[in-house]
């Protein structure tokens, strides 16, 4: 009885006790995806805030805070409560926004990363008029014709741009960077012709490539895609160690529990294994990652590391 007296009363002195006591999650919980629907980040964001609602009990609701390379939903997930109830749905632009902006937020210190959910490459590909059939054709193409092809992107700082930028470094080629208003448009203008080149992520190309629209030359990942198997990696095509693949990851405001992360953690490895999930992602020509969050905190700082070189050597400024 003394016990339930003193419960009592901590439950009317205290009462956020009470809450601090409730399992997690006790309501719903926000995940913040920077970028508009309709694109690759929204779909498989929208697809993991399912999978979650499911696992969790409470609804996950996606709340699109697009605009600013996905800065402006990344600041609002920074600034929020630390106590699991909201996510940032991040992908790669976490780390190379840092190289392409001054950030309103601290990508190290405002967050806690928690898990990688999948990656896809990105894919060159040329238009089918194109006198050429592989990587190494192409680069030769662009020795002998300096300055005359041009690789078209979704915008300065975008994924197409930075995976383009990093391509014609290695390559050593003097290939002219054309920005469209997203990678609609920049495909629209390769397939036409005008545009000679793009490397796009290949859930957005792999459907003009099914269609002949489009010639695929190389994958961007360091490991052929199941999607193509036939097409050769751009690494082993010549330019060993070329790497570029858009990713997706959960974080949270730093200074969130760790038995939350660690929760958040157990679960998306559960999602990852589903059928369901699997199906889906080979779908949208991705694959799911598993890493523990020590080893997705590595590769976030490899990530940040590789694409401030990129942005710095090819002397990019976001606009």
């Amino acid at each position: 009885m003394t016990k339930l007296i003193a419960a009592v009363l901590a439950c009317i002195i205290f009462p956020g006790a009470v809450l601090a006591a409730d399992p997690y999650p006790s309501k719903p919980v926000r995940l913040i995806i920077p970028f508009p629907p309709g694109g690759s980040n929204d779909v498989v964001g929208r697809l993991i805030a399912q999978q979650l609602s499911t696992r969790l009990g409470q609804q996950v609701v996606p709340d699109n805070r697009a605009g600013a390379g996905g800065m402006i939903g990344t600041e609002a997930a920074s600034k929020a409560e630390p106590d699991g109830y909201t996510i940032l749905f991040a992908s790669s632009a976490f780390a190379a926004n840092s190289s392409l902006y001054k950030l309103p937020y601290d990508p190290v210190k405002a967050f806690a990363p928690v898990a990688m959910i999948a990656a896809g490459p990105n894919v060159l590909a040329v238009s089918s008029s194109m006198p050429v059939n592989s990587v190494r054709e192409l680069i030769a193409l662009a020795h002998a014709k300096p300055g005359q092809l041009n690789y078209a992107s979704a915008g300065i700082g975008s994924f197409q741009h930075l995976g383009g930028a990093l391509f014609v470094s290695m390559a050593k080629a003097d290939i002219v960077h054309v920005p469209f208003k997203g990678g609609g448009p920049a495909m629209v203008d390769v397939i036409a012709g005008n545009t000679q080149l793009m490397l796009s992520s290949l859930v957005q190309t792999l459907p003009h490539i099914k269609s002949g629209k489009l010639k695929a030359l190389g994958v961007g990942g360091l490991k052929r895609s199941s999607t193509l198997p036939d097409v050769p990696t751009i690494s082993e095509s010549g330019l060993h160690g070329y790497d570029a693949v858009n990713w997706w990851a959960l974080l949270v405001p730093a200074g969130t529990p760790p038995e939350i992360i660690a929760r958040l953690h157990r679960e998306i490895t559960a999602i990852q294994r589903t059928p369901e999930v699997q199906k889906r992602f080979e779908s949208e020509a991705v694959e799911s990652v598993q890493m523990s969050t020590a080893e997705f905190t590595k590769y976030i700082q490899e990530e940040t590391v590789k694409w401030a070189r990129v942005v710095r050597e090819a002397g990019i400024k976001a606009q």
